[in-house]
């Protein structure tokens, strides 16, 4: 815990206290990866559009409708939809889910700082997040359950120690994130440092400080199978926005061949410029996506 940024402290010390809910759940869940085989084939990129009504550090909450920005995503593209059921720093809540799952018809991660069994039964989702740094020695422990409960679970780490201990615990899916919860810096390296560990068959998904068409591009060109964005998607218009990240391999493969056709070139940066400095180290307050 003294390692970890105030405002996730707090998070997690909320979370140790809600319980769970009435009864255990069994969930028939969509294919998420089947979601994301196919949007590769339909040549979008797969992405995971959150939808986060606030943050411990955001002024101000977001008061459009979910199910409507639920939708916008699905409308621009996305493969899958995330949801903050964390209700006191995020604004979140188990009914904003099932609105949002009965609206749309992908998969939907329940976005939540899961650290009880019995905090897995708060509601249905597709896929469930567990967290290995604040899970700790229960990963295994709680990995199980969910999926004896029929969820498919995304296992976040944020570097390779973490990365060997979900990979010990039988994670298939396994979202890298680029915020460190000790200082919030987001850095799209860390993603690059922890990718090459991954084994082939396991899905490898890049969350966080991810902006722009050139971010989506970086972390594809890392490994990554899917990017999981939040504020990017919800800033102006929650369509167009998607549109823009899933569609960035397809429309710089256009670009590119228009340069080629003319003798020009193209840059790979986070910043677009093709060279990976300074600036694609961004310092931010705002909490993990």
């Amino acid at each position: 815990m003294n390692d970890l940024a105030p405002a996730v402290r707090s998070i997690l010390e909320a979370s140790a206290s809600r319980s769970g809910g009435d009864e255990r759940v069994d969930v028939d869940p969509r294919d998420l990866e089947a979601a994301f085989t196919a949007a590769e084939a339909d040549g979008r990129t797969p992405v995971i559009a959150e939808v986060k009504p606030t943050s411990p550090t955001t002024d101000g909450t977001l008061d459009d409708d979910p199910v409507d920005l639920a939708t916008e995503m699905v409308a621009g593209g996305a493969t899958a939809i995330s949801v903050l059921t964390e209700p006191e720093h995020f604004g979140g809540s188990t009914g904003t889910l099932e609105r949002v799952r009965e609206a749309v018809d992908v998969p939907v991660l329940r976005k939540d700082f899961v650290v009880a069994e019995s905090q897995l039964d708060a509601v249905e989702s597709d896929v469930v997040l567990l967290i290995a740094r604040f899970v700790g020695d229960d990963l295994p422990d709680l990995l199980a359950a969910a999926r004896d409960r029929g969820f498919q679970v995304l296992v976040e780490v944020h570097d390779r120690e973490e990365l060997d201990r979900a990979l010990d615990a039988g994670a298939t899916v396994v979202g890298v994130n680029n915020r460190d919860l000790a200082e919030l810096v987001v850095d799209l390296g860390t993603f690059e440092s922890v990718a090459p560990e991954v084994p082939d068959d396991v899905t490898l998904i890049a969350e966080s400080g991810i902006g722009s068409p050139a971010d989506v591009r970086r972390m594809r060109a890392a490994g990554a199978d899917a990017l999981l964005v939040g504020s990017a998607i919800m800033d102006g218009d929650v369509a167009a926005n998607t549109r823009d990240l899933v569609r960035a391999e397809a429309d710089a493969s256009v670009d590119d061949g228009a340069d080629a056709s003319e003798g020009g070139a193209t840059g790979t940066g986070a910043d677009g410029d093709g060279v990976n400095d300074e600036s694609d180290t961004r310092d931010t307050t705002e909490t993990p996506t």
